[in-house]
Protein backbone atom coordinates (compact mmCIF):
# COMPACT_ATOMS: atom_id res chain seq x y z
CA UNK A 1 0.00 0.00 0.00
CA UNK A 2 1.19 3.36 -0.76
CA UNK A 3 2.36 5.05 2.23
CA UNK A 4 1.58 8.31 4.18
CA UNK A 5 4.13 11.27 3.84
CA UNK A 6 5.90 12.65 7.03
CA UNK A 7 4.73 16.40 8.10
CA UNK A 8 6.93 19.13 7.02
CA UNK A 9 6.51 21.97 8.99
CA UNK A 10 9.21 24.28 8.13
CA UNK A 11 10.63 24.36 4.55
CA UNK A 12 10.69 26.69 1.23
CA UNK A 13 7.24 28.43 0.26
CA UNK A 14 5.55 27.08 -2.50
CA UNK A 15 5.73 30.28 -3.83
CA UNK A 16 7.56 33.90 -3.61
CA UNK A 17 5.74 36.41 -1.56
CA UNK A 18 5.01 38.41 -4.98
CA UNK A 19 2.64 35.86 -6.35
CA UNK A 20 -0.65 37.47 -6.22
CA UNK A 21 -2.89 36.99 -3.15
CA UNK A 22 -5.99 35.95 -5.32
CA UNK A 23 -7.81 32.92 -5.53
CA UNK A 24 -8.86 31.49 -8.68
CA UNK A 25 -11.11 28.84 -8.90
CA UNK A 26 -13.57 27.85 -11.74
CA UNK A 27 -16.59 28.52 -10.81
CA UNK A 28 -16.71 30.25 -7.08
CA UNK A 29 -19.76 31.44 -7.91
CA UNK A 30 -21.50 28.03 -8.28
CA UNK A 31 -22.05 24.65 -6.33
CA UNK A 32 -20.70 21.20 -7.86
CA UNK A 33 -24.17 18.92 -7.63
CA UNK A 34 -25.25 15.97 -9.55
CA UNK A 35 -22.16 16.18 -11.40
CA UNK A 36 -22.93 19.63 -12.52
CA UNK A 37 -21.72 23.17 -11.41
CA UNK A 38 -25.42 24.73 -11.27
CA UNK A 39 -26.03 28.60 -10.23
CA UNK A 40 -26.42 28.84 -6.31
CA UNK A 41 -30.73 29.82 -6.06
CA UNK A 42 -29.51 33.40 -4.34
CA UNK A 43 -27.30 36.29 -4.96
CA UNK A 44 -25.94 35.86 -1.77
CA UNK A 45 -21.95 35.30 -1.13
CA UNK A 46 -19.20 34.62 1.36
CA UNK A 47 -16.38 36.91 1.47
CA UNK A 48 -13.08 35.59 1.97
CA UNK A 49 -10.29 37.29 3.25
CA UNK A 50 -6.54 36.94 3.26
CA UNK A 51 -5.45 35.95 6.72
CA UNK A 52 -2.04 38.19 6.86
CA UNK A 53 -3.11 41.16 4.79
CA UNK A 54 -7.28 40.97 5.71
CA UNK A 55 -7.73 41.91 2.34
CA UNK A 56 -10.52 40.40 0.01
CA UNK A 57 -9.16 37.45 -2.10
CA UNK A 58 -12.11 35.19 -2.79
CA UNK A 59 -16.12 35.17 -2.84
CA UNK A 60 -18.08 32.48 -2.56
CA UNK A 61 -21.40 31.41 -3.72
CA UNK A 62 -23.53 30.89 -0.25
CA UNK A 63 -25.88 27.89 -0.20
CA UNK A 64 -29.76 28.74 0.78
CA UNK A 65 -32.22 25.73 2.20
CA UNK A 66 -32.86 25.08 -1.29
CA UNK A 67 -29.64 24.45 -2.57
CA UNK A 68 -29.11 22.05 0.11
CA UNK A 69 -31.70 20.05 -0.53
CA UNK A 70 -30.77 19.61 -3.80
CA UNK A 71 -27.15 18.36 -3.02
CA UNK A 72 -28.94 15.96 -0.67
CA UNK A 73 -31.27 14.70 -3.01
CA UNK A 74 -28.73 14.47 -6.02
CA UNK A 75 -26.88 12.17 -3.40
CA UNK A 76 -29.64 10.06 -2.28
CA UNK A 77 -30.07 9.11 -6.18
CA UNK A 78 -26.46 8.63 -6.52
CA UNK A 79 -26.85 5.55 -3.65
CA UNK A 80 -30.59 4.59 -4.28
CA UNK A 81 -29.96 3.93 -8.03
CA UNK A 82 -26.35 5.05 -9.25
CA UNK A 83 -23.44 2.98 -10.24
CA UNK A 84 -21.53 3.88 -7.58
CA UNK A 85 -22.67 1.59 -4.83
CA UNK A 86 -22.98 -1.43 -7.24
CA UNK A 87 -18.96 -0.79 -8.55
CA UNK A 88 -16.89 -3.62 -7.16
CA UNK A 89 -14.88 -2.11 -4.45
CA UNK A 90 -11.51 -2.71 -7.10
CA UNK A 91 -13.67 -0.28 -9.75
CA UNK A 92 -14.32 2.19 -7.20
CA UNK A 93 -10.30 2.28 -6.55
CA UNK A 94 -9.54 3.38 -9.74
CA UNK A 95 -11.40 6.73 -9.97
CA UNK A 96 -9.33 6.93 -6.32
CA UNK A 97 -5.91 6.70 -8.30
CA UNK A 98 -7.29 9.54 -10.81
CA UNK A 99 -8.13 11.27 -7.83
CA UNK A 100 -4.81 11.11 -6.02
CA UNK A 101 -3.35 11.93 -9.59
CA UNK A 102 -5.23 15.29 -9.78
CA UNK A 103 -4.56 16.15 -6.33
CA UNK A 104 -0.86 16.00 -7.36
CA UNK A 105 -1.39 18.24 -10.35
CA UNK A 106 -2.99 21.10 -8.34
CA UNK A 107 -0.51 20.94 -5.51
CA UNK A 108 0.30 24.87 -6.40
CA UNK A 109 -3.08 26.04 -5.93
CA UNK A 110 -3.88 24.24 -3.07
CA UNK A 111 -1.20 25.36 -0.86
CA UNK A 112 -1.56 28.80 -2.08
CA UNK A 113 -5.22 28.73 -0.80
CA UNK A 114 -4.18 26.89 2.10
CA UNK A 115 -1.63 29.84 2.92
CA UNK A 116 -4.21 33.10 2.23
CA UNK A 117 -6.88 31.36 4.05
CA UNK A 118 -5.59 29.85 6.88
CA UNK A 119 -2.55 31.92 7.58
CA UNK A 120 -0.14 28.36 7.11
CA UNK A 121 3.60 28.35 5.92
CA UNK A 122 5.01 27.41 2.77
CA UNK A 123 6.60 24.07 3.71
CA UNK A 124 2.85 23.46 5.42
CA UNK A 125 1.03 24.04 2.79
CA UNK A 126 3.36 22.35 0.25
CA UNK A 127 2.73 19.12 1.93
CA UNK A 128 -1.19 19.54 1.45
CA UNK A 129 -1.70 18.30 -2.18
CA UNK A 130 1.20 15.28 -1.87
CA UNK A 131 -0.58 14.24 1.42
CA UNK A 132 -4.30 14.02 -0.11
CA UNK A 133 -3.08 11.71 -2.91
CA UNK A 134 -1.12 9.80 -0.89
CA UNK A 135 -4.53 9.29 1.31
CA UNK A 136 -6.47 8.62 -1.38
CA UNK A 137 -3.88 5.80 -2.91
CA UNK A 138 -3.67 4.38 -0.16
CA UNK A 139 -7.90 3.90 0.55
CA UNK A 140 -7.57 3.17 -3.07
CA UNK A 141 -5.75 -0.15 -2.79
CA UNK A 142 -8.02 -1.17 -0.27
CA UNK A 143 -10.19 -1.62 -3.44
CA UNK A 144 -8.38 -5.35 -3.68
CA UNK A 145 -6.79 -6.18 -0.13
CA UNK A 146 -10.01 -5.48 2.06
CA UNK A 147 -12.34 -8.24 3.02
CA UNK A 148 -15.13 -7.09 1.82
CA UNK A 149 -16.36 -10.66 1.91
CA UNK A 150 -15.37 -12.92 4.38
CA UNK A 151 -16.58 -16.68 4.56
CA UNK A 152 -18.37 -17.96 8.09
CA UNK A 153 -19.93 -21.20 9.23
CA UNK A 154 -22.88 -20.80 11.41
CA UNK A 155 -23.09 -22.70 15.01
CA UNK A 156 -25.41 -25.06 13.17
CA UNK A 157 -23.07 -26.18 9.91
CA UNK A 158 -24.45 -23.74 7.64
CA UNK A 159 -22.40 -21.70 5.31
CA UNK A 160 -22.85 -17.60 5.71
CA UNK A 161 -20.61 -14.68 4.72
CA UNK A 162 -20.02 -11.47 6.30
CA UNK A 163 -20.07 -8.72 3.69
CA UNK A 164 -19.13 -5.25 4.45
CA UNK A 165 -21.43 -2.11 2.12
CA UNK A 166 -21.58 1.14 2.28
CA UNK A 167 -23.44 2.97 5.24
CA UNK A 168 -25.39 5.35 2.94
CA UNK A 169 -25.36 8.85 1.99
CA UNK A 170 -22.98 10.68 4.43
CA UNK A 171 -22.35 14.62 5.42
CA UNK A 172 -19.06 15.82 5.69
CA UNK A 173 -18.26 18.94 7.27
CA UNK A 174 -15.15 20.16 6.89
CA UNK A 175 -13.59 23.36 9.00
CA UNK A 176 -11.18 26.26 8.05
CA UNK A 177 -8.34 24.98 9.41
CA UNK A 178 -6.50 22.15 7.61
CA UNK A 179 -9.52 21.75 4.87
CA UNK A 180 -7.23 19.58 2.83
CA UNK A 181 -6.26 16.51 4.95
CA UNK A 182 -9.97 16.51 6.88
CA UNK A 183 -11.55 16.63 3.89
CA UNK A 184 -9.82 13.73 2.92
CA UNK A 185 -9.73 11.35 5.37
CA UNK A 186 -13.35 11.54 5.10
CA UNK A 187 -13.90 11.32 1.82
CA UNK A 188 -11.55 8.41 0.68
CA UNK A 189 -12.99 6.28 2.96
CA UNK A 190 -16.87 6.73 2.02
CA UNK A 191 -15.71 6.41 -1.86
CA UNK A 192 -13.85 3.55 -2.00
CA UNK A 193 -16.30 2.23 0.84
CA UNK A 194 -19.40 2.52 -2.04
CA UNK A 195 -21.03 5.84 -0.49
CA UNK A 196 -21.83 9.11 -1.95
CA UNK A 197 -21.61 12.79 -0.14
CA UNK A 198 -22.39 16.00 0.14
CA UNK A 199 -19.66 17.88 1.26
CA UNK A 200 -19.92 21.22 3.14
CA UNK A 201 -17.14 23.56 2.88
CA UNK A 202 -16.30 26.51 5.78
CA UNK A 203 -17.51 29.69 4.92
CA UNK A 204 -13.68 31.08 5.92
CA UNK A 205 -11.56 28.26 3.53
CA UNK A 206 -13.84 27.11 1.08
CA UNK A 207 -11.21 26.91 -2.03
CA UNK A 208 -9.92 23.08 -1.02
CA UNK A 209 -13.02 21.71 -1.22
CA UNK A 210 -13.88 23.37 -4.58
CA UNK A 211 -10.86 22.19 -5.99
CA UNK A 212 -11.91 19.01 -5.10
CA UNK A 213 -15.36 19.69 -6.93
CA UNK A 214 -13.05 20.46 -10.07
CA UNK A 215 -11.27 17.07 -9.69
CA UNK A 216 -14.20 14.91 -9.55
CA UNK A 217 -15.60 16.42 -12.67
CA UNK A 218 -12.30 15.80 -14.25
CA UNK A 219 -11.91 12.60 -13.36
CA UNK A 220 -15.49 11.29 -14.54
CA UNK A 221 -16.70 10.32 -10.92
CA UNK A 222 -20.39 9.48 -11.66
CA UNK A 223 -22.79 12.53 -11.06
CA UNK A 224 -24.10 12.87 -7.30
CA UNK A 225 -21.26 11.16 -5.70
CA UNK A 226 -19.88 13.92 -4.25
CA UNK A 227 -21.54 17.27 -3.88
CA UNK A 228 -20.09 20.48 -2.69
CA UNK A 229 -21.21 24.02 -1.17
CA UNK A 230 -20.20 26.30 1.17
CA UNK A 231 -23.30 27.04 3.60
CA UNK A 232 -23.88 29.10 7.50
CA UNK A 233 -24.63 27.29 10.69
CA UNK A 234 -28.30 27.09 9.72
CA UNK A 235 -28.42 25.81 6.54
CA UNK A 236 -25.89 23.31 7.90
CA UNK A 237 -27.70 22.22 9.90
CA UNK A 238 -30.46 21.07 7.96
CA UNK A 239 -27.77 19.33 6.67
CA UNK A 240 -27.43 17.11 9.79
CA UNK A 241 -31.08 16.94 10.29
CA UNK A 242 -32.25 15.75 7.23
CA UNK A 243 -33.62 11.82 7.27
CA UNK A 244 -31.79 11.16 3.76
CA UNK A 245 -28.70 11.90 5.49
CA UNK A 246 -26.98 8.15 7.06
CA UNK A 247 -24.07 9.79 8.17
CA UNK A 248 -22.81 12.66 9.29
CA UNK A 249 -18.85 13.19 9.66
CA UNK A 250 -17.98 16.14 11.23
CA UNK A 251 -14.70 17.89 12.28
CA UNK A 252 -14.78 21.01 14.61
CA UNK A 253 -15.20 22.32 18.26
CA UNK A 254 -16.44 20.21 20.81
CA UNK A 255 -19.47 22.37 21.40
CA UNK A 256 -20.68 22.26 17.45
CA UNK A 257 -19.84 18.31 17.93
CA UNK A 258 -22.20 18.11 20.87
CA UNK A 259 -25.43 19.61 18.96
CA UNK A 260 -24.52 17.30 15.79
CA UNK A 261 -24.37 14.47 17.92
CA UNK A 262 -27.94 15.32 20.00
CA UNK A 263 -29.47 15.80 16.36
CA UNK A 264 -28.37 12.41 15.02
CA UNK A 265 -29.12 10.79 18.15
CA UNK A 266 -32.80 11.93 17.66
CA UNK A 267 -32.99 9.53 14.00
CA UNK A 268 -30.42 7.13 14.91
CA UNK A 269 -27.74 8.39 12.43
CA UNK A 270 -24.62 6.84 12.65
CA UNK A 271 -22.42 9.80 12.86
CA UNK A 272 -17.96 10.31 12.94
CA UNK A 273 -16.94 13.06 15.45
CA UNK A 274 -13.30 14.52 15.34
CA UNK A 275 -13.42 17.34 18.00
CA UNK A 276 -11.47 19.67 20.41
CA UNK A 277 -8.51 18.90 22.24
CA UNK A 278 -6.47 20.23 25.16
CA UNK A 279 -3.44 17.78 24.94
CA UNK A 280 -1.11 17.50 27.74
CA UNK A 281 2.98 16.87 27.55
CA UNK A 282 4.30 15.06 30.72
CA UNK A 283 8.13 15.79 31.11
CA UNK A 284 9.42 13.76 33.64
CA UNK A 285 12.49 13.92 35.52
CA UNK A 286 15.09 11.96 33.89
CA UNK A 287 14.23 13.70 30.16
CA UNK A 288 16.63 17.03 29.45
CA UNK A 289 14.76 20.33 29.81
CA UNK A 290 16.83 21.52 26.54
CA UNK A 291 15.60 18.61 24.60
CA UNK A 292 11.82 19.02 25.64
CA UNK A 293 11.65 22.89 25.06
CA UNK A 294 12.91 22.99 21.85
CA UNK A 295 10.83 19.92 21.08
CA UNK A 296 7.46 21.93 22.24
CA UNK A 297 8.38 24.75 20.50
CA UNK A 298 9.29 23.40 17.16
CA UNK A 299 5.55 22.29 17.26
CA UNK A 300 3.97 25.00 18.78
CA UNK A 301 3.75 27.42 15.98
CA UNK A 302 2.21 24.80 13.41
CA UNK A 303 -1.13 26.14 12.01
CA UNK A 304 -0.39 29.07 14.58
CA UNK A 305 -1.78 26.91 17.11
CA UNK A 306 -4.76 26.28 15.41
CA UNK A 307 -4.24 22.38 15.78
CA UNK A 308 -6.50 20.13 17.65
CA UNK A 309 -4.05 17.89 18.89
CA UNK A 310 -1.27 20.42 19.97
CA UNK A 311 0.49 20.29 23.04
CA UNK A 312 -0.57 23.43 25.01
CA UNK A 313 -0.29 21.46 28.58
CA UNK A 314 3.29 21.39 29.39
CA UNK A 315 3.22 19.43 32.89
CA UNK A 316 6.47 19.24 34.77
CA UNK A 317 7.74 18.50 38.10
CA UNK A 318 7.65 21.67 39.88
CA UNK A 319 11.54 21.65 41.04
CA UNK A 320 12.48 21.77 37.38
CA UNK A 321 8.97 24.33 36.35
CA UNK A 322 11.35 27.31 36.38
CA UNK A 323 14.22 26.25 34.38
CA UNK A 324 11.83 24.75 31.77
CA UNK A 325 10.22 27.92 31.32
CA UNK A 326 13.14 29.74 30.99
CA UNK A 327 14.04 27.44 27.93
CA UNK A 328 10.34 27.47 26.53
CA UNK A 329 10.97 31.43 26.60
CA UNK A 330 14.27 31.46 24.68
CA UNK A 331 12.86 28.96 21.95
CA UNK A 332 9.96 30.86 21.66
CA UNK A 333 12.07 34.09 21.39
CA UNK A 334 13.64 32.42 18.27
CA UNK A 335 10.15 31.71 16.14
CA UNK A 336 9.96 34.25 13.03
CA UNK A 337 6.59 35.70 12.80
CA UNK A 338 5.43 37.03 9.18
CA UNK A 339 4.04 36.61 5.79
CA UNK A 340 3.08 32.62 5.04
CA UNK A 341 4.61 33.50 1.81
CA UNK A 342 8.35 34.87 3.32
CA UNK A 343 10.50 31.79 3.25
CA UNK A 344 11.92 32.68 6.59
CA UNK A 345 8.99 32.75 8.27
CA UNK A 346 8.47 30.04 10.54
CA UNK A 347 4.94 31.21 11.94
CA UNK A 348 1.57 32.95 10.21
CA UNK A 349 -1.15 34.53 11.24
CA UNK A 350 -4.16 33.12 12.51
CA UNK A 351 -7.13 32.47 10.28
CA UNK A 352 -9.86 35.03 11.33
CA UNK A 353 -10.49 37.78 13.09
CA UNK A 354 -12.31 36.09 15.22
CA UNK A 355 -9.92 33.58 16.81
CA UNK A 356 -7.57 36.24 17.06
CA UNK A 357 -9.77 38.01 19.35
CA UNK A 358 -10.18 34.93 21.25
CA UNK A 359 -7.18 34.39 21.80
CA UNK A 360 -6.39 37.45 23.01
CA UNK A 361 -9.15 37.32 25.22
CA UNK A 362 -7.74 33.79 26.59
CA UNK A 363 -4.24 35.66 27.99
CA UNK A 364 -6.08 38.47 29.43
CA UNK A 365 -7.97 35.72 31.39
CA UNK A 366 -5.21 33.60 31.81
CA UNK A 367 -3.29 36.70 33.74
CA UNK A 368 -6.74 37.41 35.59
CA UNK A 369 -6.34 34.35 37.13
CA UNK A 370 -3.17 34.15 38.40
CA UNK A 371 -0.91 32.78 35.20
CA UNK A 372 2.68 34.43 34.95
CA UNK A 373 2.91 35.72 31.18
CA UNK A 374 6.06 34.86 29.95
CA UNK A 375 6.19 35.88 26.49
CA UNK A 376 3.99 36.89 23.60
CA UNK A 377 0.31 37.54 24.05
CA UNK A 378 -0.07 40.33 21.55
CA UNK A 379 0.37 41.74 18.09
CA UNK A 380 4.23 42.10 16.56
CA UNK A 381 5.29 45.57 16.49
CA UNK A 382 6.68 44.67 13.30
CA UNK A 383 3.04 43.41 11.74
CA UNK A 384 0.04 46.01 11.92
CA UNK A 385 -2.29 44.34 10.03
CA UNK A 386 -3.69 40.40 9.65
CA UNK A 387 -4.76 38.42 12.24
CA UNK A 388 -1.32 38.20 13.85
CA UNK A 389 -0.40 37.21 17.23
CA UNK A 390 3.15 35.74 19.18
CA UNK A 391 3.61 32.82 20.43
CA UNK A 392 2.38 32.79 23.78
CA UNK A 393 3.27 31.40 26.81
CA UNK A 394 2.00 31.13 30.19
CA UNK A 395 4.19 30.00 33.71
CA UNK A 396 2.83 28.48 36.94
CA UNK A 397 -0.48 27.81 35.74
CA UNK A 398 -3.46 26.27 37.88
CA UNK A 399 -4.70 23.44 36.07
CA UNK A 400 -8.49 23.93 36.99
CA UNK A 401 -8.10 27.61 35.34
CA UNK A 402 -10.23 28.70 31.96
CA UNK A 403 -6.84 28.67 29.99
CA UNK A 404 -5.57 25.08 31.09
CA UNK A 405 -9.00 23.35 30.35
CA UNK A 406 -10.52 25.22 27.45
CA UNK A 407 -9.29 24.72 23.85
CA UNK A 408 -7.85 28.34 22.67
CA UNK A 409 -7.17 27.07 19.28
CA UNK A 410 -4.00 29.67 19.05
CA UNK A 411 -0.37 29.14 20.19
CA UNK A 412 -0.69 29.43 23.46
CA UNK A 413 1.29 27.16 26.03
CA UNK A 414 0.88 26.67 29.57
CA UNK A 415 3.03 24.95 32.09
CA UNK A 416 1.64 23.43 34.86
CA UNK A 417 3.66 22.83 37.92
CA UNK A 418 2.73 18.93 39.36
CA UNK A 419 4.36 17.51 42.68
CA UNK A 420 5.16 14.41 41.71
CA UNK A 421 5.00 11.99 38.59
CA UNK A 422 1.13 10.74 40.34
CA UNK A 423 -0.02 14.26 40.31
CA UNK A 424 1.31 14.61 36.86
CA UNK A 425 -0.48 11.77 35.48
CA UNK A 426 -3.87 13.14 37.11
CA UNK A 427 -3.95 16.47 36.32
CA UNK A 428 -2.77 15.21 32.73
CA UNK A 429 -6.31 12.85 32.56
CA UNK A 430 -8.04 16.05 34.29
CA UNK A 431 -10.04 17.31 31.19
CA UNK A 432 -12.94 16.53 29.46
CA UNK A 433 -10.61 16.22 26.44
CA UNK A 434 -8.54 12.87 25.17
CA UNK A 435 -7.34 13.66 22.19
CA UNK A 436 -3.68 14.10 22.18
CA UNK A 437 -0.58 13.57 24.30
CA UNK A 438 3.08 13.05 24.82
CA UNK A 439 5.63 11.75 27.38
CA UNK A 440 8.93 12.87 27.58
CA UNK A 441 11.11 10.70 29.35
CA UNK A 442 14.66 8.63 27.89
CA UNK A 443 13.28 5.40 29.46
CA UNK A 444 10.88 3.44 26.34
CA UNK A 445 9.86 1.11 29.52
CA UNK A 446 8.88 4.09 31.76
CA UNK A 447 6.81 6.05 28.65
CA UNK A 448 4.80 2.95 28.17
CA UNK A 449 4.04 2.66 32.16
CA UNK A 450 2.96 6.41 31.98
CA UNK A 451 1.45 6.06 28.85
CA UNK A 452 -0.75 3.60 29.22
CA UNK A 453 -2.20 5.42 32.23
CA UNK A 454 -3.20 8.35 29.76
CA UNK A 455 -6.63 8.91 28.71
CA UNK A 456 -5.58 10.04 25.04
CA UNK A 457 -6.36 8.97 21.50
CA UNK A 458 -2.72 9.15 20.95
CA UNK A 459 0.46 9.49 23.21
CA UNK A 460 3.63 10.56 21.33
CA UNK A 461 7.46 9.61 22.93
CA UNK A 462 9.31 13.08 23.20
CA UNK A 463 7.18 14.70 21.08
CA UNK A 464 4.12 15.64 18.72
CA UNK A 465 3.39 12.57 17.34
CA UNK A 466 0.28 11.67 15.00
CA UNK A 467 -0.04 9.30 12.26
CA UNK A 468 -3.22 8.95 10.37
CA UNK A 469 -2.32 5.63 8.28
CA UNK A 470 -3.13 4.00 12.39
CA UNK A 471 -5.51 5.97 13.25
CA UNK A 472 -6.33 9.17 14.64
CA UNK A 473 -9.49 10.85 17.36
CA UNK A 474 -9.67 10.99 20.90
CA UNK A 475 -11.10 9.90 24.35
CA UNK A 476 -14.20 11.81 26.21
CA UNK A 477 -15.61 14.81 24.64
CA UNK A 478 -12.58 14.73 21.87
CA UNK A 479 -14.73 12.60 19.82
CA UNK A 480 -16.48 9.70 18.72
CA UNK A 481 -14.70 7.62 16.20
CA UNK A 482 -11.78 7.26 14.35
CA UNK A 483 -9.91 8.86 11.43
CA UNK A 484 -7.11 7.46 8.92
CA UNK A 485 -6.44 3.74 8.68
CA UNK A 486 -8.61 0.78 8.82
CA UNK A 487 -9.79 2.53 11.91
CA UNK A 488 -11.42 4.99 9.88
CA UNK A 489 -12.46 3.22 6.67
CA UNK A 490 -15.56 1.07 9.37
CA UNK A 491 -17.72 3.81 9.98
CA UNK A 492 -18.59 4.09 6.33
CA UNK A 493 -19.32 0.41 6.45
CA UNK A 494 -22.58 -1.59 7.68
CA UNK A 495 -22.11 -4.94 8.31
CA UNK A 496 -24.35 -7.97 7.33
CA UNK A 497 -24.42 -11.42 7.70
CA UNK A 498 -25.73 -13.81 5.00
CA UNK A 499 -26.56 -17.16 5.75
CA UNK A 500 -27.41 -20.22 3.63
CA UNK A 501 -29.35 -22.69 3.17
CA UNK A 502 -26.13 -25.40 3.12
CA UNK A 503 -23.78 -26.88 4.75
CA UNK A 504 -20.66 -24.94 4.93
Amino acid sequence: MAKFPRLRIFGESVMSSTTSRQISLKHPDRFFIDGEWVKASTDRKFVVLDSATEEESLRVAEASSADMQAAIAAARRAFDTGPWPRMSPAERGEYLRRIADAWERRADALGHSWMVESGVIGGMAAAAAPGAAAVFRWHADLGTSYAWEEPRTTRSGNAALLVKEPVGVVAAIVPWNAPTSLLTHKAAPALIAGCTLVVKASPEAPSALYLFAEICEEVGLPAGVVNVLTADREVSEELVRHPDIDKVSFTGSTAAGRRIASICGERIARCTLELGGKSPAVVLDDYDIGKAAAEIARYAPMATGQVCASLTRIIVDEKRHDDLVDALAAEFGRIRIGDPFDPATQMGPLAIERQRDRVEDYVQRGQADGARLVAGGKRPAHLNRGYFIEPTLFANVDNSSAVAQDEIFGPVVCVIPASDEEHAIAMANDTIYGLNSSVFTGDSNRYYQVARRLRAGTVGHNGFKLDFSIGFGGFKQSGIGREGGLAGVAPYLESKTMIFDRPA
